[in-house]
């Protein structure tokens, strides 16, 4: 166990370099995580002290287990609002464990969601029988929203508040949506219509709150009477009901 607790020690910026150089090496095929977390998402609520979700090991192995907030930057200095509680821990083949994720006195927006990220690294136990065993450390990174108590609306009841229009740069037709409301919008489906045909908006990037967000548009450019149909993740990591918006198309 003391070896496993030193490992799992380990900087977190050196694993993440390892885990870079592992990964572009041809030889090795892409691993996948062996922990389970019980949310795709996190909404924190202002109004609590904490929040929680569950980290499950289905696996066969024992591992040791690094959780942690961070913002958009991924980096470990930046000092953010949030300590999960434990932030080192062993898991054992088939258990689970509860992490509680604990909100500190802050300044953030209360007219408008913060985004953050909630991480948590698995760290395989090392066998000494095992001879030169090649030992990955992978990690989970989902979003964490901190949404303030003054918000009264909800994130679906304003998708239909998202402004649609096209724009050219570089001589090529965008898509681009302005987003007035306080919640982030992350999408899962995009699709451009009109005249008959479909177009797919592919990897649409999430547009935060009261900001603007433009996507390529591939085939030919939006024309008027075009419309876009959209779904998106709602807060369970679910699938919103598909809506459909105009497209203000510029001449």
């Amino acid at each position: 166990m003391l070896g496993l607790i030193k490992r799992a020690a380990a900087s977190r910026p050196a694993l993440g370099a390892c885990m870079t150089a592992i990964m572009l090496a041809s030889s090795i095929p892409a691993a996948q995580a062996a922990l389970t977390l019980s949310g795709t998402r996190v909404v924190f609520d202002s109004s609590k002290r904490s929040t929680s979700l569950i980290v499950a090991n289905p696996s066969e192995r024992t591992y040791a287990v690094q959780t942690w907030v961070n913002t958009a930057a991924d980096d470990t200095t930046t000092a953010v609002p949030f300590m999960p509680s434990p932030p080192l821990f062993r898991l054992n083949p088939g258990k689970e464990q509860h992490v509680q994720i604990n909100g500190l006195p802050n300044d953030l927006p209360t007219d408008r969601e913060s985004l953050f990220y909630f991480n948590v690294q698995e760290i395989p136990q090392v066998d000494p029988d095992a001879g030169n065993v090649l030992n990955i450390a992978l990690r989970t990174r989902i979003k964490l929203f901190y949404r303030p108590s003054e918000l009264k609306d909800t994130p679906m009841s304003r998708l239909k508040d998202l402004q649609w229009s096209t724009r050219q740069a570089g001589g090529k037709a965008q898509l681009e949506v302005y987003n007035p409301s306080p919640f982030h919008v992350t999408f899962l489906r995009l699709a451009v219509k009109g005249n008959g045909r479909e177009q797919m908006i592919e990897n649409a990037e999430m547009v935060a709150p009261m900001s603007r967000q433009t996507f390529a548009v591939t085939g030919a450019a939006p024309a008027p009477g075009a419309q876009i149909e959209f779904s998106v993740i709602n807060d369970y990591g679910g699938s919103s009901t598909p809506l459909t918006l105009p497209i203000q198309v510029t001449p």
